[in-house]
């Protein structure tokens, strides 16, 4: 076997074995190095199962590149065997290690934050190990873990081999379990779909055995250790005669919750709370859940709520009051906080939905930090006066920045009593000292500020949010953002004695909201990032100079400041998943990259979803991607916020994020991408381009310098772009033919426009928020679902009589905290589904001590 070579690498020696390959010493003559081969045994090439399983574990090792996680440098076939070549491991397995032992507590928890880090890269790039065990986690000679064997389940031994319980593991038939016994948790052993979540119990499992010396689970049969997984607690009493600390033994306990939701519900996040508890001088400071929490937030944000604010009491707790801020935390329910402000009595009166109820008007009572619910409900809170009266947004739904639209501006007293009916369309407003209110209007298109009611100031293309009047009345500090939906933007001065005087005080930043003023009216204090989405709080004076004020390891939103200055700031957990679904599927596949990704179109087979990254990993021009339903890894096109596939599939229009009139077209497989200027255009709205029929036009939203929005079909041949339909009207989808398309106004309902310029045709009986996504195939329905709607429907409306027919309920996997589904898109047949859906966990935090 010593001279045998498979492909150009060199067998030197066997190193290894295994239920379904070996492992050999090789030599890689190109390059000069010693490598790690792994070969398929010629019984297990003849098994499709083990094939297969070979195969996903190339292809999920493969799509990894971390320090923590075993190299791949090569894949091949050997005749009929495969073959994985990976780098070159010198040391032993924990396993190995373990057999002398349990590990000193500093060795054990160095071992589990790398093994954290490793499970982090996995778990983003959605591969779940499923076999975590010390068997699958080698210590090189220089200290380094790697985790091995991803995406392979060894099957189970023949009943002549004598091997013990913690080296059981399950065969891999499509509806079996997958992993090892004595690590697997709960829901792999009852066969349930498992996620990330499972890996952190194993997780859990190892850091216990690496601590105490003994396994967390154990018994004499093979029975005894999985009732023992399922029913019992892993023995206390072993962590307690190993002297370790009861931060650490928290860490275990939450791994290792029999309920995936009660877990951890990242490895970042667990991470995150082992860097805590043993950093310098912190070994015996106890890290503890809230039991109530872990068990009412769902999975994606439970732990980082709960760490974070545990993290600020921690902090409260060691750290000289005088040179720090102290934090007190006022809402405890799963769900999402709105907004809130300080009353004029330094009460506080926020606004919340709670456990997937509608939102509500909530306020502290007298000095106290008990919360009660006021009789409003439906509504979202703008602002306080003076007089206590309220500025509320009604019946609105809430977009993904947590904006509320298509509402009515009301004002209330605190005290209770019906809200009066003011304004519709207003998403923001204050109030000035006399009891005069500023708002932020949305009419045809525009976002205006206006001061008092119907004098507009200012206006913007794109929106306006967060203002806020100085402490003196005599300017208004604003929020402006150049596109719609996106949260860029720049912190805006507008000075009321010379209303055409509007000053931007900082950078653009990549996401920004939450503004007040500081007491003396100095500064503005703002919650801002400039790359990423970890909002922080930062301060402007009215020259422009900026400073930090406090960042932490979670995203924050300044709510207000109250006249002491005491800062009302939310911490959020933010994501934007996307999800897939076809008619007569029994659930929703999450087809989520990265922590924002916004749907765009399903491919004309309905086999893959056309997606944009706008995550801090694409970069601040966004990313064109695709995605195969069958949750393959994602293909990143290029930059750019994209539009549709071309007819035939081959080709992506998109269009270009650098302000300039520019469509881009994207090869889907081979081919060079081209961009054309649409030099006619002073602006192309980003997100909505579509091919016509004959692959040779797109058509567009955009407008001319000094028009309104309106749709043009541009030719790909030279750039030149025709309007379609009236100043106003912007364009959604196309029919099948390519003759017509469905146009509407801002708050308006849609109309069919003709390309050849005929009258519009309106739709009768259509509500007033339903959005078409897509045209039947036969001409006669559009599909659509209706704005701020939950749970979210997909229907089909009949064109000539607007009648409504329910086809597909979206059911995201984690439905709490979903603030908003959208946007959606529907196949041309109308049985595929594709769409986004924002998810929003806070808490309400007051904060003293900030300067």
């Amino acid at each position: 076997m010593a001279e045998r070579v498979v492909g150009h690498y060199r067998i030197i020696e066997k190193i290894g074995a295994g239920a379904m390959g070996e492992v050999f010493r090789a030599r890689d003559d190109r390059l000069g190095r010693d490598v790690a081969i792994k070969l398929i045994k010629a019984t297990s090439s003849e098994n499709p199962d083990h094939l297969r399983r070979f195969e996903l574990e190339a292809r999920a090792a493969a799509a990894l590149n971390h320090p923590n996680i075993l190299a791949i440098f090569d894949v091949g076939q050997d005749g009929a065997s495969p073959y994985i070549v990976s780098e070159l491991l010198e040391g032993k397995t924990l396993r190995q290690r373990l057999a002398n032992g349990p590990l000193p507590s500093r060795e054990a928890i160095d071992f589990a934050l790398q093994m954290a880090h490793g499970l982090t890269a996995a778990h983003d790039r959605h591969i779940t190990h499923r076999d975590l065990k010390p068997d699958n986690l080698f210590i090189t000679n220089d200290g380094r873990l790697k985790i091995l064997d991803f995406g392979v389940a060894k099957l189970q031994p023949r009943p002549d081999e004598k091997r013990s319980i913690g080296d059981l593991t399950t065969v891999t038939k499509h509806g079996a379990v997958v992993g090892t016994y004595a690590y697997m948790s709960p829901e792999q052993l009852r066969a349930r779909s498992v996620d990330h979540r499972s890996d952190i119990f194993s997780f859990g499992a190892i850091l216990f055995e690496m601590l105490a010396g003994a396994r967390a689970f154990c018994g004499e049969t093979d029975v005894d250790t999985m009732t023992a997984v399922l029913h019992e607690e892993p023995a206390a009493q072993a962590l307690d005669d190993a002297k370790i600390p009861p931060s650490y033994q928290d860490i275990i306990k939450h791994c290792l919750e029999k309920a995936p939701e009660d877990r951890f519900q990242s490895a970042r996040d667990l991470g995150f709370a082992l860097q805590t508890v043993s950093a310098p001088g912190k070994e015996t400071a106890s890290w503890r859940p809230t039991s109530r929490l872990a068990k009412v937030l769902p999975w994606a944000m439970a732990a980082l709520l709960a760490i974070a604010t545990g993290m600020l009491f921690f902090r409260q707790a060691t750290r000289p009051p005088a040179s720090q801020p102290t934090y007190t935390r006022l809402t405890f329910e799963a769900g999402t906080v709105h907004s809130g402000r300080f009353g004029p009595d330094g009460s506080i009166i926020y606004t919340a939905a709670w456990n997937g109820k509608p939102t509500q008007i909530f306020s502290t009572v007298a000095n106290s930090l008990i919360s009660q619910p006021l009789q409003i409900t439906d509504a979202t809170l703008l602002g306080v006066s003076r007089a206590h009266e309220l500025a509320l947004v009604l019946h609105g739904a809430h977009s993904g920045q947590l904006e509320t639209v298509n509402g009515m501006l009301a004002r209330g007293p605190v005290a209770g009593g019906s809200p009066r009916e003011v304004l519709s369309d207003v998403r923001w407003a204050d109030w000035d000292p006399k009891g005069e209110l500023a708002v932020v209007h949305y009419v045809e298109g525009e976002s205006r500020l206006e001061y008092p009611i119907g004098k507009v100031l200012y206006q913007s293309t794109g929106w306006i949010s967060n203002l806020r009047f100085s402490p003196q009345a005599d300017s208004i500090a604003f929020m402006d953002h150049p596109a719609l939906w996106d949260t860029r933007g720049t912190v805006r001065l507008l000075n009321l004695s010379d209303s055409s005087h509007v000053r931007t005080l900082s950078r653009e930043w990549d996401s920004e909201s939450g503004l007040a003023w500081r007491p003396d009216g100095k500064e503005i204090w703002f919650t801002a990032v400039e790359k990423g989405n970890n909002q922080v709080l930062m301060a402007v004076d009215l020259s422009g100079k900026l400073r930090t004020l406090l960042a932490l390891p979670v995203a924050m939103t300044l709510e207000d400041i109250d006249s002491d200055g005491r800062v009302l700031a939310s911490l959020n957990s933010k994501r934007l998943n996307m999800g897939y679904a076809a008619v007569g599927s029994k659930g929703d596949v999450d087809l989520s990259w990265h922590d924002e990704s916004i749907t765009h179109d399903i491919s004309p087979d309905g086999q893959s979803v056309l997606f944009e990254d706008t995550s801090e990993v694409a970069g601040p021009g966004y990313a064109v991607v695709t995605r195969k339903v069958d949750g393959s890894l994602p293909t990143r096109l290029g930059e750019g916020s994209p539009g549709g596939f071309s007819p035939d599939s081959k080709w992506i229009v998109a269009a270009s994020t650098n302000n300039k009139p520019q469509i881009n077209l994207f090869p889907v497989g081979e081919g060079q991408s081209r961009t054309i200027n649409v030099t006619s255009l002073e602006h192309i709205n980003n997100g909505w381009e579509r091919f016509l029929p004959d692959g040779q036009r797109v058509a567009i939203i955009g407008n001319e310098a000094g028009h309104s929005r309106r749709c043009y079909v541009v030719n790909l041949s030279n750039g030149a772009a025709k309007a379609v339909t009236p100043e106003g009207v912007v364009c959604g989808p196309l029919s099948a033919d390519g003759h017509s398309l469905v146009g509407a106004k801002p708050n308006q309902s849609p109309a069919v426009y003709f390309m050849d310029g005929a009258s519009p045709r309106p739709i009768p009986n259509l509500k007033s928020n339903f959005v078409a996504v897509q045209w039947s195939s036969d001409g006669t329905s559009l599909y659509g679902y209706h704005w701020g709607e939950f749970p979210s429907e997909v229907y089909k409306v009949e064109i000539a009589t607007g009648k409504e027919t329910p086809v597909h309920e979206l059911t995201p996997s984690a439905p709490a905290g979903v603030v908003l589904v959208a946007p959606v898109v529907v196949s041309r047949d109308g049985k595929s589904f594709a769409y986004s859906y924002n998810q929003v966990l806070s808490s309400l935090q007051l904060i003293t001590g900030v300067h």
